[in-house]
């Protein structure tokens, strides 16, 4: 049973671009929020944050933005960069997290175990949504945007499978997370229920 008087959750979204991870990340959130409203809920997107950072005028953030523009990989310091300068500005201890695009290397994910365990998160819940590249791939381009074209489609599949996955695997072998698999290939909603019975709320 969901005790608004537990301690601050952490969740983590993982799955390949077209899985649905940051429309569950807010459908989570809306019902963090309705269950628990008097504690406040941060959200963390990496991707959303560092074309936030791209806008800006200076150096770093052109280069950044070179980097978006011909659909490049950033730099490991960069994300990281992103995300400790958020967790440093933003945590207070007693709100719950929420985060989607963060660890997408291996490397990466040790050092957020060092920031998670810092802050003195207990037992954050990694959850990663399961689709096939082609259910990815069709949900892709369904959404038409600018990106989403079939060579870039593949290449972003191609280095999930190649980066990402090792991260994941990191986690699901961490007995300090607790590691959910959810499937993706459902409707939304479904997937979200999901989601709430494996993590228990």
């Amino acid at each position: 049973m969901y005790n608004k008087f537990m301690h601050p959750q952490t969740f983590i979204f993982f799955g390949p671009s077209g899985s649905g991870k940051g429309t569950q990340a807010n459908l989570l959130i809306e019902k963090l929020k309705e269950k628990d409203p008097e504690r406040e809920v941060l959200y963390l997107e990496t991707g959303g944050k560092l074309r936030e950072f791209a806008k800006q005028d200076s150096f770093s953030a052109q280069k950044t933005k070179e980097v978006i523009n011909k659909g490049g990989l950033m730099p490991e310091f960069l994300p990281i960069w992103i995300w400790a300068q958020f967790f440093v500005d933003n945590m207070t201890g007693s709100e719950h997290l929420v985060i989607d695009g963060i660890s997408r290397k291996l490397h990466e994910a040790w050092i957020l175990d060092t920031a998670l365990q810092f802050y003195g998160r207990i037992e954050p819940i990694i959850i990663s949504i399961l689709v096939s590249p082609e259910w990815a791939t069709d949900r892709l381009e369904e959404r038409g945007r600018v990106d989403d074209k079939v060579e870039e489609i593949k290449r972003r599949m191609d280095w999930y499978e190649k980066s990402v996955k090792p991260a994941v695997e990191h986690f699901k072998n961490n007995s300090y997370y607790k590691f959910i698999e959810v499937n993706g290939e459902q409707e939304k909603q479904d997937v979200h229920k999901e989601i709430l019975e494996k993590v228990g709320m």
